[in-house]
């Protein structure tokens, strides 16, 4: 039986607020990176980039204690999405991130707390319960370091328990962020490979050669004010998909949710962040399908957000539906499905473009629908079907397969942390 022992977090840890960094010291390139809340990733801890903003560097003067180190662990202060507090993260690289005011750095004071173990405990559902509760309740939520200190926590005695524990959790998100890796790389080949096709049009000739770079024929496009391979047409984007809008039940009726049909709103493209989509916050019943407006879409179909926000982008990976926040696009002819993910994910600004309305901008089904697109001939798409599809099918494995890493881990974090679970 695990012996564990309750305490303050203020008497085993030391919390500190980074700086305050003013806007107009902020700029697209530099030597050090400002931290923000998009570095925290919801989907159960750990750094990710900020793909969200471009001014991410700080140009102004800094404080060497608020240059982070390789391996500390930071927490927000901040909740400017549900759930972020309580979250953890770890410093990729040394001398190349600024601690920001809505970020906090942990470290342990203490010989009875392994200095890892916090990045674990902070996360833990019962901490994250009592930040919960303590956090100013404005819209967007606080959090400070002397709330985090004040919480309880009840923690394996023997230090070695702690560091069998992180090691046996750290197992787990390293295969997660190998994972996460791979995927990465992977996504650059195939962006890579989309590019060089559709984009510079040096897709392989009849004789294997780069066809624009080997002198392929090109001709003059009025409507896109450019040259496009000679046999190539433009159209719109009705002529190669049918785009559905979404629709959502009636939520004053209870037996409208929980069935067994996948129902996918922009919150969760923005909380997953994942090429492709298999499952929501919330199912929706046979009974809340039928009393909306919403269109069951098969798999394949691409998945665009279409109003707050427009452009988050995902693959549906089983069939379901969406509710009015998108747009739909269902390849007619299945081989343009991977074709279509990336002429809707590289066109995104000129998407963006096309909102309207007062009160938020919203993309148009009719706007979708008149949308121009380049469109190859079919042997050129099968041709770059048979060159993306293997990677494609690799990179929702390897997510299905983080999904499946994150339930286990999750499952076991609070058990680890009461002391139900020994690690021998």
């Amino acid at each position: 039986m695990v012996e564990m022992r309750k305490y303050k977090l203020g008497e085993l840890i030391n919390v500190t607020r980074g700086m305050s960094l003013p806007g107009d010291k902020y700029a697209e390139s530099g030597d050090l990176i400002r931290l923000t809340l998009g570095n925290f990733n919801l989907q159960g801890n750990g750094f990710k980039p900020n793909t969200s903003k471009t001014d991410l560097y700080y140009t102004g003067s800094v404080k060497k204690e608020f240059i982070m180190k390789k391996g500390d662990i930071i927490t927000p202060l901040t909740e400017q999405t549900y759930g972020l507090l309580g979250s953890t993260a770890r410093i990729p690289e040394s001398g190349k991130y600024i601690q920001s005011q809505d970020v906090a750095l942990i470290r342990s004071k203490s010989d009875k707390l392994y200095e890892d173990f916090c990045y674990y405990l902070i996360s833990s559902p019962s901490v994250r319960k009592q930040l919960g509760a303590a956090a100013q309740q404005t819209k967007i939520r606080h959090t400070s370091p002397d709330k985090i200190k004040d919480c309880e926590v009840i923690i394996p005695e023997d230090v070695n328990q702690q560091i069998k524990i992180t090691n046996l959790l750290n197992t787990i998100e390293n295969k997660i962020a190998l994972n996460n890796k791979t995927n990465t790389e992977l996504e650059n080949i195939a962006k890579t490979i989309y590019d060089y096709w559709f984009t510079q049009f040096d897709f392989p000739d009849k004789n294997g050669h780069p066809c624009k770079t080997s002198g392929g024929q090109m001709v003059y496009n009025e409507i896109l004010k450019r040259e496009i391979p000679a046999g190539w047409e433009v159209g719109k984007l009705s002529d190669i998909a049918e785009v559905f809008n979404g629709s959502t039940p009636s939520t004053k009726e209870d037996d409208n949710y929980g069935g067994n049909i996948v129902w996918i709103t922009p919150k969760d493209l923005s909380d997953q962040q994942k090429k492709f989509t298999w499952y929501g916050e919330r199912n929706i019943t046979e009974k809340g399908y039928k009393d909306c407006n919403t269109t069951l879409v098969p798999k394949g179909t691409i998945l665009l957000s279409s109003r707050a926000p427009i452009g988050l982008v995902s693959i549906a990976a089983c069939e379901l539906c969406t509710n009015q926040g998108f747009k739909n696009i269902v390849p007619k002819n299945p081989i343009f499905q991977n074709y279509n993910y990336y002429v809707i994910k590289t066109n995104i600004p000129k998407i963006e473009q096309l909102g309207s309305g007062t009160t938020f901008k919203e993309v148009s089904k009719q706007s979708m629908e008149s949308f121009k697109v380049i469109i190859p001939p079919l042997d050129i798409i099968e041709k770059y079907n048979h060159k993306v599809c293997s990677i494609f099918d690799e990179q929702l494995k390897l997510l299905k397969e983080n999904d499946e890493l994150t339930k286990v881990r999750d499952y076991l974090l609070p058990l680890l942390m009461n002391g139900q679970i020994e690690v021998k």
